[in-house]
């Protein structure tokens, strides 16, 4: 084999693994999005049901020593399913805390103590609810990964095409 049909060869490789990796590397953000937005969908299937706020405040904490304090928005709220009086607690399916104490009380002002609103209940779980929704927003954005999931599979057929 002469030294510039191995050369050859191996730019031809090395673009392959690079497209092959950028092709995964989309996928897997591509999965990452996909599996967000199914989540977000699938509290939009759960059952609407009256419930009213019974509390609502902030809660401060430290996760650690040094750590500054983390402030999370905590409602409860009174629900009735299947004839089952139960307590619900998430506001959203994944309820974070922040830095600033005054986002935790932002989130509260949709929740005051006493308001009738609808949750959404689990009906394989009744005690699992949440008040809103996620974001779709994953959905929206996937075409971009798909972008390098087809641009690298572009690059590594184009390193084995014959010329």
């Amino acid at each position: 084999m002469s030294s510039a049909s191995v050369s050859s060869l191996s730019g031809r490789l090395w673009l392959a693994s690079m497209g092959l990796f950028l092709a995964l590397a989309g996928l897997l953000f591509t999965w990452v999005l996909w599996t967000s937005w199914q989540r977000a969908e699938e509290t939009r299937r759960w059952v609407p049901t009256p419930c009213r706020i019974i509390s609502a405040q902030v809660i401060s904490e430290r996760p650690t020593p040094h750590s500054n304090p983390a402030h999370k928005a905590a409602v409860r709220y009174s629900y009735t399913f299947s004839g089952q009086s139960l307590t619900g607690t998430r506001i959203k399916r994944v309820d974070s805390a922040s830095q600033h104490e005054e986002n935790a009380r932002k989130k509260l002002e949709e929740f005051p103590i006493g308001q009738e609103t609808t949750c959404y209940v689990n009906p394989q779980q009744p005690d699992q609810t949440v008040l809103k929704h996620d974001s779709r927003a994953a959905l929206y954005s996937i075409w971009f990964p798909l972008l390098f999931v087809f641009g690298g599979l572009g690059m590594t057929w184009n390193a084995f095409r014959r010329k």
